[in-house]
């Protein structure tokens, strides 16, 4: 005559059940979040700034893996780059994967190794005209 069987009227006053039931899928999400969605997130932010931080000058790679010099900002979307003596191509600013480092122009290279020169010479007086220490 009861419409409730036993099996539903024990389960319903156990709450620890359900707790423990959701512990599982609530540590699967945080496992989740630490190794897949943040590191994403930051390398999607990284990736963003860099494609802002560019100009004319930089050294890039695009997806297609062509190396070139900026020669130009077209627009916010577009970069024309150059891969070849008189050769510019348009590329989409979002096809660029990474920025390879400067090349520093030829002037400024000669200073430099004028400068490291000098500083080599000015070590090298400085070692001869010291005084050996003597015992």
């Amino acid at each position: 005559m009861f419409l409730i069987s036993p099996a539903y009227a024990q389960a319903a006053g156990d709450s620890t059940s359900t707790i423990m039931q959701m512990a599982p899928l609530a540590l699967i999400f945080v496992v989740f979040y630490l190794f897949l969605i943040r590191p994403q997130q930051k390398k999607a932010k990284e990736q963003k700034s860099m494609l802002d931080a560019i100009k004319r000058g930089d050294r890039v790679v695009t997806g297609g893996g062509i190396i070139g010099t900026v020669a130009k900002i077209a627009n916010n979307d577009e970069v024309l780059v150059d891969i070849a003596e008189n050769t510019r191509v348009r590329v989409l600013r979002a096809t660029i994967t990474s920025v390879l480092a400067k090349p520093v122009p030829a002037s400024a290279k000669d200073e430099k190794n004028d400068k490291d020169e000098a500083d080599e010479e000015a070590a090298g007086e400085k070692s001869e005209s010291a005084p050996p220490s003597g015992n």
